[in-house]
């Protein structure tokens, strides 16, 4: 396949042309004390020097539709001389892996040569999206559905999800809490990660408080100051430079029947994520392998039960299995299936997943903190009860 073309493989047009070459990310704390606007030029711009690559070379950004910086202030401030492709994704969390695929479709079809991915935000010192919002609740018909029933946060949303998967399948308290501590434990070794050296035991996950039960404290994924940024371009042009690079052989975005903001309380099964099952389809379709050939999983935690959940949807287990799955330090590392190695959400950062996207890179590169022996084919997912996305990135060759 030549660089910068798509190659179309059993119908589907791929985007294995594109790679990731360079990330950046600002500290992660509980509050910058700057401007979410100067958050995302110092991660683009520690993401370009990451590729070796100067504000010149880029042609394209991408970012979510929630985040405040425009692309012409982020390309002003850095210098940045002209964009030919500028995108946004909608719906939260569940944009982070579709940043990646715009721009890696971007530089398929030949429209931009070196696009930006960005997001930046004051999550925990400016605009907390966990707490109840009459903004939200008065600016869509979704909201307005479920907010005058008390169901007003994020967290009381996926608690009615989490009760009905718990009366199903019979998952416990305890089941989610063995997502904590995992990723709990995976921050812990991550200097990056704003849990550093601060571990939990199911003990203590059990000792939290509850927040809307079934969900504890330590169910719920923590509010962050901070940005993080990924260069996208050809493959080709990415092996020139620095780092070896993370090779895009996946991207998928999806949505499901009756879908609803969060989650939806209107499908007969109440138990699934038909959104992720779409997505996961693309991806193995994509990349030709399928769940036994993933080295590592980068999935989104925002919320314990959805983690569980995403093995299912993802084809690691059964319906209803999942408890059973992890129960023996499976998503550990050292286990058959390194999860979020990290920390993920609940232990490095809560960057709307993007901070995710940037261990997969490093995974495949070797430099992570927790490395994965072997970390060939890394999946990434973004967002859940939302519509979702998500990744496979390979190493070259």
């Amino acid at each position: 396949m030549r660089s910068g073309r798509a190659a179309r493989v059993d119908g589907w047009v791929g985007l294995a042309g594109a790679a990731i070459a360079g990330i950046g990310a600002t500290e992660f704390s509980k509050d910058s004390g700057r401007s979410e606007l100067r958050l995302a030029v110092e991660a683009v711009g520690a993401a370009l020097a990451d590729a070796g690559l100067t504000p010149s070379d880029v042609d394209g950004l991408v970012t979510f539709s929630m985040d405040a910086n425009a692309e012409i202030a982020v390309a002003r401030e850095l210098g940045i001389p002209s964009l030919s492709f500028f995108s946004r994704i909608p719906y939260g969390g569940g944009a982070a892996c579709a940043t990646v695929q715009h721009a890696a479709m971007a530089i398929a079809t030949g429209v931009a040569s070196v696009v930006v991915c960005y997001r930046a935000f004051n999550e925990r010192s400016g605009r907390r999206f966990g707490r109840v919002s009459t903004e939200t609740a008065s600016s869509g018909v979704d909201n307005g559905w479920h907010y005058p029933m008390g169901l007003a946060t994020p967290a009381a949303t996926v608690a009615m999800f989490a009760r009905r998967y718990m009366h199903e399948f019979g998952a416990t308290s305890e089941d989610f809490g063995r997502v904590a501590v995992a990723d709990r434990r995976h921050a812990a070794t991550n200097p990056n990660a704003w849990f550093y050296r601060r571990p939990i035991t199911l003990a203590d996950h059990q000792a939290s408080r509850w927040i809307a039960e079934p969900l504890r404290l330590l169910d719920c994924c923590q509010e962050s100051d901070g940005a993080v940024a990924l260069v996208v371009t050809s493959a080709a042009r990415a092996a020139d430079l620095p780092h070896p690079p993370a090779v895009i052989t996946a991207a998928a975005q999806g949505s499901g029947p009756d879908q609803f903001v969060m989650n939806s309380y209107y499908r007969d099964d109440l138990t699934g994520l038909p959104e992720l099952g779409v997505v996961a389809r693309q991806l193995w379709r994509q990349s030709g392998i399928g769940p036994d050939d993933v080295s590592v999983a980068v999935l989104y935690d925002h919320f314990t039960p959805f983690v569980l959940v995403q093995l299912e949807e993802l084809g690691f287990c059964g319906r209803g299995d999942a408890r059973h799955f992890i129960a023996d330090g499976a998503i550990e590392l050292g286990g058959r299936l390194p999860l979020n190695p990290h920390g993920g959400q609940l232990g490095e950062a809560y960057i709307h997943g993007m901070n995710g996207i940037a261990e997969a890179v490093r995974q495949i590169r070797g430099t992570a903190v927790n490395q994965v022996d072997g970390a060939h084919h890394v999946l990434v997912t973004a967002g859940t009860g939302v519509p979702t996305s998500g990744l496979v990135l390979a190493a070259a060759g």
